[in-house]
């Protein structure tokens, strides 16, 4: 780069100077106030969502987990199973969807064991699996938690069934269950 290009880049203060001794000075900003120093506390990350209709418009996912029913979002019009459930379809954008239930097998496709470094709240758990689940009879994989069997008795492929559990607020969600 020329020198003239980085001169002309390079600002230029020029210090303030009044017309005339009547003038009045330029307007200052008032001192900054220092707040102390506060302890950090760590952020709890909340891994359950809302589940009431006040709180979500997929209250019904919830409610019909608690029935023992997998369920998810379907547009008709365009033959789409979503997952996650949806509001809206992301080809077509109706937000006309309909509920349909999910098979509650399918085979673990890929698991991961977590040995240290769980999310706060999941310490106590720890070693636990979570995993990929390819679901019987459709084109979908789910992730989630891997109960039943040690993360060491785990195998690619083991059969696994959904359940779902309550959480210790009195929300539910679900899991997977190793049945082999």
């Amino acid at each position: 780069m020329s020198r003239e290009r980085r001169r002309a880049r390079t600002a230029v203060v020029i210090p303030f100077v009044p017309e005339s001794p009547d003038a009045p000075p330029p307007p200052t900003r008032p001192p900054v106030k220092r707040k102390r120093a506060v302890e950090a506390r760590p952020f709890l990350l909340d891994f359950f969502p809302l589940e009431t209709e006040s709180g979500t418009r997929l209250a019904r996912f919830f409610d019909r987990l608690r029935e023992g029913r997998l369920s998810t979002t379907r547009c008709a019009r365009d033959d789409l199973v979503l997952w996650p459930p949806r509001t809206a379809c992301p080809r077509c954008h109706t937000e006309e969807l309909e509920w349909v239930d999910l098979p509650d097998r399918g085979r673990l496709y890929a698991f991961s064991a977590v040995l240290a470094g769980a999310p706060l709240g999941m310490e106590a758990d720890v070693p636990f699996a979570v995993g990929l689940v390819d679901l019987d009879g459709l084109p979908l994989r789910l992730f989630g938690r891997v109960e039943g069997l040690p993360w060491n008795e785990l195998e690619i492929g083991a059969p696994v069934r959904v359940e779902p559990y309550d959480t210790e607020d009195g929300r539910v969600f679900y899991r997977f269950r190793a049945t082999g």
